[in-house]
């Protein structure tokens, strides 16, 4: 005898009560004593109202070893669907730990390869709510296929879609790498956390004692390791941010960033800059000012704030145009470059590159650090990654020096050479191989060593110096800067030659793909 239509309605409407209820209200009244969301909450939150449309609803796992085939839950573990952040399209997936601890399956990997088949096939950003136990073990190789299967996506979506991870739990073992090859990670505070091996392993194999947060929490991925991006204080906190973020992204690498209708005066004068940057060139100061002060509004959205602090990079505004930033920050470390900057720099450049977002430099740079844990370390090749992104880098390139660009980092920051678009300098500012006064006390050593009054003669051969290499004119002169500008213009500059470089198209010489210094 067939089912009556009202009979398949009731089977309909239990079945999709079950695929809502998760792991049911015990496990998840446990998630919001700790302080968490649910998957579903968290999509509600991260998406517009009443967008989503949940995708492979009724999905099981087809596991049967070890008891499983008794324990069906629909869904699996997982809530995949289709919504909207402002009103653009986004794909998004979303591991729901009170079912199963949100362990990859070979089902639930297969939802989230659909997911990004169809992100791909419709150019549509794809963000994935991490808190997953890791691969599910019961079903062994089935597992790590189903990881491998989304690497493989994540790898071929790179620099076609943008991709971000929320990190809002655990997040352990092989399951770190497909947010490590995504274009953005975002984490929480206190309650996510990743690592390869856990603390239990690295006691066993090292006996080093070490909590999950001092490993693999927030605070160590956004200080040390630089593996987070941002760093949330709430799951509410980390969706708004992703939000945030999206919202200087394009589409995908065909389509321009998002344009918002400016509320800030395009030839607006600020005329602290002029006061900005101390006298005594020795002396720091802090480069967000200056950023926020140039920017739409103030509004600047810093990427890696707690990472390597001597350089600066983040998203912002110039007339309603997403550009990325890219800073030298002489409150720390003078802005000097070392390894950690260089990457940090690099990663982000190649971002922005990828999806058509310009780039505005602004530089102070004393060169690189020097020593040998700097030598040992690799400075070498992790200095070149950043001058290989802005030289591989084909959006327009601006850069402003507002002091310092000494020796091969003055080549590295955007220069001319390297083919920066548009490059001014504040009247201040000093190009030069190195600082005068350590130039001086080489090229003339033997002089001021038989001088009478040897500091007099420093300052002479200093003032002669500057005048001959070290001031901005030398180089304007010879083409290397576009303009010499007032620091209360700097942004009506910054806008007009974006204006300009509107439609800049410049194509790569033909090749499979560059061989960055990794």
């Amino acid at each position: 005898m067939t089912n009556s239509f009202a009979d398949n309605l009731n089977r309909l409407n239990e079945l999709r009560a079950e695929a809502l209820a998760g792991g049911g209200a015990d496990r998840v009244e446990k998630i919001h004593a700790k302080g968490r969301l649910t998957a579903r909450e968290r999509i509600h939150l991260l998406l517009d109202e009443g967008s989503f449309q949940e995708t492979g609803v009724f999905v099981r796992h087809r596991s049967h070893e070890m008891g499983m085939d008794k324990n069906r839950p629909v869904g699996d573990g997982m809530v995949t669907g289709v919504g909207r952040i402002d009103g653009r399209q986004i794909y998004v997936f979303a591991q729901d730990f009170t079912v199963f601890g949100g362990s990859m399956s070979e089902a639930n990997a297969l939802k989230i390869c659909h997911l990004m088949d169809q992100a791909l096939e419709n150019g549509c950003p794809v963000i994935g709510l991490n808190d997953s136990g890791g691969a599910r073990i019961q079903e062994g190789v089935r597992s790590l296929a189903g990881y491998a299967e989304i690497f493989w996506r994540n790898t071929m979506a790179s620099g076609v879609i943008p991709q971000i991870s929320a990190i809002l739990g655990p997040c352990a073992g092989g399951a770190v790498y497909s947010p490590a090859i995504t274009d953005f990670t975002l984490m929480v505070d206190q309650t996510s956390y990743m690592f390869v091996t856990g603390p239990n392993v690295i006691k066993m194999v090292t006996n080093e004692d070490v909590t999950f947060e001092e490993l693999g929490g927030a605070n160590t991925h956004s200080t040390k390791s630089g593996v987070a991006h941002f760093m949330a204080s709430s799951d509410a906190d980390c969706l708004l941010m992703t939000r945030r973020l999206m919202s200087f992204m394009p589409q995908n690498n065909l389509e321009e960033p998002p344009r918002v209708k400016p509320t800030d005066k395009p030839d607006r004068r600020e005329e602290k800059l002029n006061s900005i940057v101390p006298d005594d060139n020795r002396k720091p100061y802090d480069m967000t000012e200056i950023i926020r002060l140039v920017v739409d509004e103030g509004d600047f959205l810093e990427v890696q704030p707690r990472y390597a602090q001597n350089i600066i990079c983040g998203f912002a505004r110039l007339d309603g145009q997403s550009v990325g930033i890219v800073a030298n920050q002489p409150k720390f470390q003078a802005g000097v470059l070392d390894i950690n900057s260089s990457i940090k720099g690099a990663r982000f450049v190649r971002t922005c590159d990828c999806f058509n977002i310009p780039l505005v430099v602004l530089e102070d740079v004393p060169g690189f650090l020097p020593g040998t844990e700097q030598e040992y370390g690799g400075i070498i090749k992790h200095g070149a990654k950043l001058l290989f992104a802005f030289c591989e880098a084909t959006v327009p390139k601006l850069t402003v020096i507002t002091r310092k660009a000494y020796g091969g980092a003055y080549d590295v920051m955007n220069s001319k050479h390297i083919r920066a678009d548009y490059n001014i300098a504040w009247p201040g500012a000093e190009l030069a191989v190195m600082g005068s006064e350590g130039a001086v006390n080489i090229l003339h050593r033997q002089d001021l060593a038989a001088s009478d009054n040897p500091d007099a003669e420093r300052k002479k051969l200093v003032d002669e110096y500057n005048e001959t290499y070290a001031n901005p004119f030398i180089a304007a002169g010879l083409g290397y800067l576009d303009d010499v500008i007032e620091p209360a213009d700097t942004r009506r500059h910054l806008i007009t030659a974006l204006n300009n470089l509107r439609g800049k198209k410049q194509n790569l010489p033909s090749k499979k793909h560059g061989n960055i210094p990794l």
